[in-house]
């Protein structure tokens, strides 16, 4: 009885034992994020980041959603579609992020695996974005801004133009300002086309010096314009800016920038707007840079290292700075400046300073 008894008592621990390695063998880790993008606690993110979140395993599509990955600042939820796709989910806000300003992340505990296991506890991180809640300086275009248009090698302009302000060509002769029948004066020329003076590098003297010293403030404003640091945005919409509504700020592309669309500037009358751009700037035919809630032509710059070219009859606002030339399609008007370190070409096109 005795040996009965014992076996008996050695079964039920075995049972025990197989029952507690089963339990512990169906423990389950729950779903856990790898990482964030922006990461915890980063700075200067820009005002367009797409929030990513990579888990370490599948998740269930259904479960990530904008309930589950929301995006806050203070008590304020930010709008926004959320797509997942393998293991990452993305947070794509509708509206750009404010300037300087800190956000919260958060990915809830209704996330869940294919298994239907849920996270164990909300997983929030935050940051902060670039830019700063006071305005950006102005670029300082110097002596250069007493000119409504300047170049060093040619202006070019198919007649008949309206043009409202001051012309310099440097270091290239008059002879390169061609299509305005100019009237030869001491150190200066004019044109019907044009409400302001002409000067080339040949005039009279102080010409040939002052517009050399323009000529050098156009290549300081466009290097302050082309080497400002921390951007507020980046490579927005991959270049196509076209129907978008643009806040004031720093904004910097790789590549080219296209306007197929009415584009909108909408700041006070001290914003200002940089853009950056490492290629070609191109406007489609009728399309217009609009100015909203009090913007102004003069407190926008658009640094170009390439082409510049505004699409037949549109509408451009601000200072263009080109490293190369800029083209003015049939019909194209522009209200600010144009300062080109090659050419500007013009066909019956309508230029005010702003």
């Amino acid at each position: 009885m005795k040996r009965i008894k014992t076996l008996s008592i050695m079964a039920m621990l075995l049972v025990v034992f197989i029952s507690g390695c089963k339990k512990e063998d169906a423990t389950y880790t729950y779903p856990e994020g790898t990482t964030s993008d922006p990461l915890a606690n980063a700075t200067g993110v820009v005002r367009n980041k797409q929030l990513t979140f990579i888990f370490k395993e599948a998740m269930d599509p259904t479960t990530i959603n904008a309930s589950t990955f929301t995006l806050i600042h203070g008590t304020v939820a930010v709008p926004g579609t959320v797509t997942y796709t393998g293991t990452t989910a993305t947070f794509a806000p509708s509206t750009m992020l404010e300037a300087g300003t800190p956000y919260t992340a958060t990915i809830t505990t209704g996330a869940k695996n294919l298994s239907g296991q849920a996270l164990t506890d909300n997983i929030a991180w935050s940051f902060t974005t670039a830019g700063s809640t006071t305005h950006l300086a102005v670029v300082n275009i110097g002596s250069a801004g007493n000119y409504v248009m300047l170049a060093k090698t040619a202006i070019s302009n198919n007649a008949t133009s309206a043009i409202t302000g001051d012309l310099g060509l440097s270091p290239a002769a008059t002879s390169y300002i061609t299509g305005f029948s100019l009237t030869n004066a001491t150190g200066y020329a004019v044109a019907t086309q044009v409400t302001g003076k002409l000067y080339a590098a040949d005039m009279a003297a102080p010409t040939p010096i002052t517009l050399t010293t323009a000529i050098n403030d156009m290549g300081t404003g466009y290097n302050d314009a082309a080497g400002r640091p921390s951007p507020d945005f980046i490579e927005l919409a991959t270049g196509d800016i076209g129907g978008k509504t643009l806040p004031s700020g720093l904004y910097k592309w790789t590549g080219n920038v296209t306007v197929p669309a009415n584009v909108t500037l909408s700041g006070g009358a001290d914003d200002v707007w940089i853009f950056q751009i490492a290629g070609n700037l191109t406007t489609s035919a009728a399309v217009n840079v609009i100015l909203k809630d009090g913007a102004q032509a003069k407190n926008i710059f658009w640094q170009v290292a390439g082409v510049v070219t505004l699409g037949t009859t549109s509408h451009f606002e601000g200072i263009v700075l080109s490293q190369t030339s800029i083209i003015l399609k049939t019909g194209a008007s522009i209200k600010g400046r144009a300062l080109a370190q090659t050419s500007v070409i013009l066909d019956k096109n309508t230029v005010t300073m702003p």
